[in-house]
């Protein structure tokens, strides 16, 4: 970053960062469509209007999977919460962006936006390092419960091997055919129940009787059971 204004941003192994980025940079363009297809998914299964896949660079960060925020493609670093997120080993949550912003980057985008919450999980490399995030974003305070935390940092997860595989992909690796049609068919299988299980919580008309929040509880269990499953074969493709 040329002139930084906000230099909590940086991480004393930015430089190392970046080189792990490197492998990720085929990916950053916006609007590809498996992290569109991915985000839509989450945001649903949050019930929130707005979800991420981000790519931190050097000087801005590419929203290469992008739910309701149509106009945002790539932003100033110092712009976007996502560069905070790549800093925390666990979850980045701020509950009200208009009571408590965040002082590390730019304040008055959040509130141009009308933002009121942002929560993120940090997508690594398979060194560990920060490469980008997957963040929902909603327009007015919230808190996330313990088990929706746990979900988001699975859903992470997925993302972050979707990753891995979309840009070993775009640089010529092939995958067997019956190992490319056995993960066809779990990410198939797995995103559609995730897609069901996000309508059914949508069609609920009665958040806070006690059926539904035990409704609501196997959902989300189901949600993650399906986010470690997907996880694990992706994973598995990979070694």
């Amino acid at each position: 970053m040329d002139s930084l204004k906000y230099p909590g941003l940086l991480p004393s192994h930015e430089h190392e960062r970046l080189e792990a980025l490197q492998p990720y940079q085929v990916l950053g363009t916006p609007g590809q469509e498996v992290f569109n297809d991915f985000v839509s998914i989450v945001a649903r299964l949050f019930d929130i209007p707005i979800a991420l896949v981000s790519l931190v660079r050097a000087d801005d960060v590419v929203f290469i999977g992008n739910e309701g925020l149509p106009d945002a493609q790539v932003v100033s670093r110092e712009d976007s919460m996502c560069s905070v997120a790549i800093l925390h080993e666990g979850l980045t949550e701020f509950r009200d962006l208009v009571a408590q912003p965040c002082e590390l980057v730019n304040p008055f985008v959040a509130q141009h936006l009308n933002l009121g919450f942002y929560a993120a999980q940090a997508l690594r490399s398979p060194e560990g390092l920060g490469v980008g995030s997957l963040c929902i974003i909603d327009r007015r305070p919230r808190q996330l419960t313990p088990a929706e935390g746990a979900l988001l940092k699975d859903l992470a997860l997925v993302a972050q091997e979707l990753l891995r595989l979309q840009a070993a992909l775009a640089t010529g690796f092939q995958l067997p055919e019956a190992l490319r049609a056995r993960l066809d068919g779990v990410v198939q299988q797995s995103l559609s129940r995730l897609t069901t299980l996000a309508e059914l919580h949508q069609w609920d008309a009665a958040p806070a009787a006690e059926d539904t929040q035990r409704y609501d509880a196997s959902r989300l269990d189901e949600a993650r059971f399906l986010a470690q499953t997907l996880y694990r074969e992706l994973r598995a493709v990979q070694s």
